[in-house]
Order: C-alpha cells, then structure tokens, then sequence
C-alpha cells in the first residue's frame, strides 16, 4: 500500500539524535510514536507527494501512529488550493493533532485569499474543546489579524478565551506579546485593564521583555504591569 511505503520512507530519513532532541521538546506524544524526521526533510518530501495519488491516499488514512506522519500530512494540506476543500480537510485533521509541533507548523496559503471570511471559522475552532484546535485558531488570528487586516475586536475575542490547557494558554501568550510587538496601544489596554487571566498576562509580559521588537522604555512599563500572585 501507499501509505506503507509512506512510512518506510520516513523511516529512511531518521535521523536517531534528532529524535532523542525532539522527544524532548513535545512531552504529550509518547517517544516511541516520534521517528526523528527533520522539518526540511519532510517539507521536501511533501513537495514530492503533493498532488499524487498517494498523496490522497495517506490524507484519507486517519488516524496515523508517528508524529512525522502527522506533521508530513499538515504539510500536504498547505498545498490544497481551494479554500473550502482545506477547511474540510482541516476539520477532519485537527481533532488528532495531539502536540504544539504539529498544530504550529501548518501555514494555510489558501488562507491569504479568504481573509474577509476566514474569522468566521475561526471562531468556531476556538470554541472546540480539543486543545490544539483553539491553539490553531489562535496562530491563524495571529499570524493574519496583526498587520493589515488588524480589527480590535479580533483582539477582544482571544483576551476572552479560558482555558486550563497550558499549550492554549502559551499560544494566547505568544499572541499578546506578539500584539504588543505590532499593535501595542490596542493589546496594552488590554493588559492595563487586566482583562487575561493572571497567568497568561504575566506569561505576555515576560515574552514581551524578552522581545527586541519592543523598545526599552515599552518593557519597563510593562515590568510594571506584572500581576503579584
């Protein structure tokens, strides 16, 4: 089949000191379902498939066992050209996505051509009581709704999520810090009203003060923000 010769294939590209490292770094996935595949290498591997019938075969084969396959079919989904074809695909996908690896290496290119439409279903993914769905959705709002398709309410809609999910809440984090970065009168209303859970606003603070796209005279104010637990 298809799919096995998928696999083996991936199993020919391990690389063993990689999979010791990348263990490591997505603690919810068991070890022995991780085969050390470098991103670069499956990126050039999922330029080969796409558009294949094997390509379309392993994307109908949910669910998968390695996270390399997980990651390779993320990869193959930003080559589906029609907008509504990757929603579909990507409703049937995100409910198995079970690490922060897999959920933030996927770019929807299709996405760039839809954004009038694309909050929509955004919305209805961060409402999902699956971790890595909200988590998607967040990086989509982040990675399209901070320059110029920017809207405050956008803003106001992920200060509204709660969760006890540590890999949401850091994504909700990255956001801010990220909003703070690209659209610092707006996200610091937000931390000034104290309008995020405690954790996730001194989580923004401490990824802010870390950046170098905030100015010196920005992080100290935000210093001075930090909530005492």
């Amino acid at each position: 089949m298809s799919i096995d010769k998928i696999t083996t294939h991936l199993f020919s590209l391990q690389d063993i000191s990689y999979k010791e490292f990348n263990s490591k770094l997505i603690p919810s996935v068991n070890k022995d379902d991780v085969i050390g595949v470098r991103i670069p290498e499956l990126r050039r591997y999922a330029k080969e498939l796409k558009g294949t019938s094997e390509s379309t075969e392993f994307l109908n084969s949910l669910p998968h066992k390695y996270t390399e396959e997980y990651n390779l079919h993320a990869l193959l989904l930003e080559y589906i050209k029609s907008y509504g074809d990757t929603i579909n695909a990507l409703n049937k996908f995100l409910p198995y996505v079970d690490n922060w690896a897999t959920c933030d290496i996927m770019s929807m290119k299709v996405f760039k051509k839809h954004l009038d439409i694309l909050p929509e279903q955004l919305d209805i993914w961060l409402n999902s009581p699956h971790t890595y769905t909200i988590r998607f959705a967040i990086k989509m709002y982040m990675t399209y709704y901070l320059d110029e398709g920017f809207n405050s309410e956008y803003m106001k809609k992920i200060a509204g999520v709660r969760s006890d999910e540590y890999y949401v809440n850091m994504m909700i984090a990255w956001y801010f810090a990220t909003a703070l970065a690209k659209q610092y009168d707006s996200a610091i209303k937000l931390l000034e009203n104290k309008e995020l859970p405690v954790w996730v606003h001194n989580k923004t603070i401490q990824k802010a003060v870390e950046s170098y796209r905030i100015t010196a005279k920005q992080k100290e104010y935000l210093k001075s923000l930090k909530i005492k637990n």
